[in-house]
């Protein structure tokens, strides 16, 4: 069997991609035509695959170039796998803080307001949600709270759930088709400001949730691999920054 628990992530920012890209691609197949020539689609099983480009990452320090390396020693031949960010922090539902989007809080100090021997804090989430209900494999809705967003879910959010098999898998919502309770409630030992939805999702769901179970909207991942045919070359040019493009698809 694959393992997709326990995988490590893609270090998204040290990457530096001028552009990524992220789609379900393969989620309908067309049925042939009707009386009038058109075409007729139907959905697809599962709903099709998550997919994942960083194009034109700019490499230019040597822990950068060993990294590449890294990956490309991992992942060519389609058979390992990485967790792969979406990243929404422009669009997602995070509140601002210092004038740009937070999706995560970092400088966090310790109960007695001391810091680690770096300086440095704790950080944590700004945004996340739980699931409601229980909701089987391949259900296409989802009831969740939302905690802590600085506005409604409204056109669509890239969100993620580690599943106990499954491990990490992205999800989009297609639709609200319900947007109930509000208020706020104490969880994890803080006063949070929630509410509460039922989501039509896209892909539906890799592996069946409980109730309670954590649903993270800040920085979104998947388990992948490099699509297959794909590989990652060390590429070296000199007094230049060299620039590398990836490809990922859902691991299955």
């Amino acid at each position: 069997m694959a393992g997709y628990l326990n995988v490590q992530t893609l270090e998204a920012n040290f990457l530096n991609p001028v552009k990524t890209i992220f789609d379900v691609q393969g989620s309908g197949l067309e049925g042939g035509r009707n009386g009038n020539g058109e075409s007729v689609s139907m959905e697809m099983t599962g709903g099709g695959l998550v997919t994942a480009v960083y194009e034109n990452c700019l490499i230019k320090d040597k822990e950068q170039y060993e990294y590449v390396n890294w990956l490309g020693a991992r992942l060519n031949g389609s058979f390992r796998y990485i967790n792969v960010p979406i990243i929404t922090d422009w669009f997602g539902p995070f509140p601002t803080i210092g004038g740009l989007p937070t999706p995560i809080a970092s400088g966090i100090p310790h109960s007695d307001g001391s810091y680690f021997d770096d300086g440095s804090g704790y950080s944590q989430a700004t945004v996340y949600g739980k699931v409601l209900e229980n909701a089987g494999l391949n259900s296409g809705t989802l009831k969740l709270r939302l905690y802590g967003a600085s506005r409604d879910i409204r056109w669509s959010e890239w969100f993620s759930i580690y599943h106990p098999v499954k491990g990490w898998r992205a999800y989009r919502n297609w639709d609200v088709v319900t947007k109930s309770a509000a208020g706020s409630e104490v969880d994890g030992g803080a006063a949070r400001t929630f509410k509460d939805y039922t989501l039509a999702l896209a892909p539906p769901l890799r592996e069946a949730v409980t109730a309670g179970t954590r649903v993270e909207f800040a920085r979104p991942r998947f388990v992948a691999k490099f699509p297959t045919g794909f590989t990652l070359p060390s590429v070296v040019e000199a007094f230049f920054v060299t620039q590398q493009s990836m490809q990922f698809v859902e691991a299955f």
